[in-house]
């Protein structure tokens, strides 16, 4: 089989490591991947929003399977364009994506469909927007509607900084026109879990539940990122909170999309809180999240590929999904000064022996070398027993890797240590 997949960054190169393992694929091409994703695929200089150039590329290339990764090809409607080329896809159509491509849609149709999730307003008009901060509970939650890079959210702790998020989002356009409206969301505490999900509209298969951490610094300081680092399963997903969502959230979420005439096919995310009244979605994605990517697939039994057809062809009811009784750990190596100014360019020294382990999202190759080339560098990862062994052998591992001016967090899967521990 030649297989295409769509995106250039960590989750992909995790996506496309366990694609490798199904002996029926003969090529995978990735458009347009990265250095590192270069030495498992074959790279394509093709941007993953440019639509029509991917459909082009898979029909000339007469691919069999495409798997479109990332969240702004799914929302511009890249499965469409491929399918009608008569191209099998796993990932949903445009109409579907709007889950993750607008925060109103999504929260009005939980409202709708009475899917437990924090109170909101949602707002067209800055000035009105102000207005209702005036008296609105602080903490709270600005959200752009559309996508934003994953940066749109902003938690303000106080009012002054609600009234700055309004005027940054809507006045001054910083997200562009993903902030034409926005939702103002009442502040939840409480766990957060990220689940991943295998859906072909009708039955849903939950992944092995993960732990976030968004981040920059030690003990969840700092501006947030796309993510610093992973951890699966986690420890505050019980089985009978997981029944609870398959109950109340999964397939709720599911059947109403089909009553919406937006049938979802693909990995659907749910980003939970658990809060005091239960659990609450606070988002949802319409695809592999990252890097929790980076620790779900590696410890996925089945193969992904199989998985992924039977999605597609609306037959996951009928196939075995099965996770290694394990535990697994992501930590991220960034470039020093992410999310805001960092340098690029640095030369990246990988031993041989721990290529496996690791998820290249922000490299490039430079006269056959792997150099830095964005702000979140390498996924480096562990799969064991024990949520503490894999958790130091993922940091063991990144102690062998080197580029100049890395910068990793120091922490990440304390706060699931500890929560095993007080169990």
């Amino acid at each position: 089989m030649r297989i295409l997949v769509v995106g250039g960054g960590g989750r992909e190169h995790a996506i496309i490591k366990k694609i490798k393992e199904n002996k029926d694929v003969e090529k995978i091409f990735a458009l347009p991947g990265n250095g590192g994703i270069a030495r498992d695929a074959e790279c394509v200089d093709i941007g993953a929003k440019e639509i029509d150039k991917i459909a082009d590329f898979a029909e000339t290339e007469h691919i069999d399977y495409a798997v479109v990764a990332p969240d702004d090809p799914l929302v511009l409607g890249c499965v469409d364009a491929l399918e009608k080329k008569g191209i099998p896809c796993f990932g949903p159509s445009a109409g579907a994506a709007i889950i993750e491509g607008s925060k109103v849609f999504s929260k009005n149709l939980m409202k709708k469909y009475g899917i437990p999730t924090a109170e909101y307003e949602v707002f067209q008009n800055a000035d009105d927007a102000l207005k209702y901060l005036e008296t609105a509970p602080v903490p709270t939650v600005i959200k752009a509607d559309g996508l934003a890079l994953g940066k749109g959210v902003i938690i303000a702790e106080t009012r002054e900084e609600a009234r700055n998020a309004v005027i940054e989002i809507m006045k001054n356009k910083k997200f562009g026109k993903s902030g034409d409206s926005i939702v103002i969301e009442e502040f939840l505490t409480g766990p957060e879990v990220s689940v991943l999900s295998f859906t072909d509209g009708k039955t849903l298969i939950p992944m092995v539940s993960s732990m976030d951490h968004k981040r920059i610094g030690d003990n969840d300081t700092g501006l947030n990122t796309g993510g610093m680092g992973t951890v699966a399963p986690n420890p505050y997903y019980t089985e009978e909170i997981a029944a609870e969502c398959m109950e109340k959230i999964f397939m709720p979420t599911i059947r109403a999309m089909k009553a919406e005439g937006r049938t979802f096919k693909g990995c659907l995310y749910f980003g939970l809180m658990l809060t005091e009244k239960g659990p609450k979605v606070i988002e949802y994605n319409c695809r592999f999240g990252d890097p929790e990517t980076q620790v779900v697939l590696p410890l996925l039994k089945s193969d992904l590929l199989t998985v992924m057809q039977a999605v597609t062809e609306e037959r996951l009811a009928d196939i075995k999904v099965e996770f290694e009784d394990k535990c697994a750990c992501c930590v991220i190596m960034a470039s020093g000064g992410y999310p805001e100014a960092y340098e690029k360019g640095y030369e990246i020294t990988i031993p041989d022996n721990l290529e496996d382990s690791v998820f290249v999202a922000g490299a490039k190759l430079r006269d056959g070398r792997l150099v830095t080339d964005g702000g979140r560098v390498l996924g480096v990862t562990a799969v064991s027993a024990t949520l503490e062994d894999a958790i130091n052998s993922a940091y063991g591992k990144v102690e062998k890797i080197d580029f100049k001016n890395s910068y990793s967090r120091s922490d990440i899967g304390a706060r699931a240590l500890e929560a095993i521990r007080r169990a």
